[in-house]
């Protein structure tokens, strides 16, 4: 492998390791995620299981006048309508709660993307190409891959983007390097991961490192 390749392999594990670590900051819970998927699309999910229970149920009650009744179930449920539009309702409510996860993985896709600056088209497209065959390996890929929310600036507390290299209200350094082996370093980090040294307050601030390393390699 050549030094370039081996720069290139360098950098993107770097990326990584720094990726998994903002993202360990997260500290994301479910209903303040669930939040971001419109409200219209779960009033509109909502209103349409409404209406599956209610035709399923008509259904089932009209088909008692059918000479042989409704055949979709056991003779002891059939003399027990009921108990039929019971079991009905669970079957539906079953189905919807399978589609309504879909519906809104795939809308939390869309909108996680577009607020992590990653391509929010681009990532509906595939998970919605993907769920046909795959069934949920394209959400498993996306919530591999996506990039970190955007984190305060360590040094002015401005809101930064994942891949800023300097913060554009104070000019500090995003991505600060370790003074010794000159890679990159977490902001957080005490000692650098390579090499073990110590890097001390200058690290979370990045003003005085030098060599910050092109993100993009």
């Amino acid at each position: 492998m050549s030094d370039y390749q081996q720069k290139v392999s360098g950098s993107f594990s770097e990326r990584k390791r720094l990726n998994r670590l903002r993202r360990r900051k997260e500290k994301l819970r479910f209903w303040e995620e669930f939040r971001i998927v419109p409200r219209w699309l779960v009033a509109t999910v909502a209103i349409l299981y409404v209406i599956a229970v209610t035709v399923a149920i008509s259904v089932n009650l009209a088909a008692r006048n059918h000479p042989y009744g409704n055949t979709m179930f056991p003779w002891e449920l059939r003399d027990n309508p009921a108990l039929a539009s019971l079991a009905l309702a669970g079957i539906v409510t079953a189905a919807s709660l399978c589609i309504a996860t879909v519906i809104f993985l795939i809308a939390y896709v869309n909108r996680d993307a577009k607020r992590r600056g990653m391509s929010s088209a681009l990532w509906t497209f595939l998970v919605i190409i993907l769920l046909p065959g795959y069934l949920f390996i394209g959400f498993m890929v996306y919530f591999l891959m996506r990039e970190p929310l955007p984190y305060p600036c360590p040094q002015c507390s401005t809101p930064v983007g994942a891949r800023f290299n300097f913060c554009p209200n104070c000019k500090c350094n995003l991505h600060p390097s370790c003074p010794n082996c000159k890679r990159e370093v977490g902001e957080t980090d005490k000692f650098c991961p390579y090499c073990a040294s110590e890097l001390g307050a200058a690290a979370p601030s990045g003003v005085e490192l030098p060599a910050v390393r092109n993100p993009s390699l």
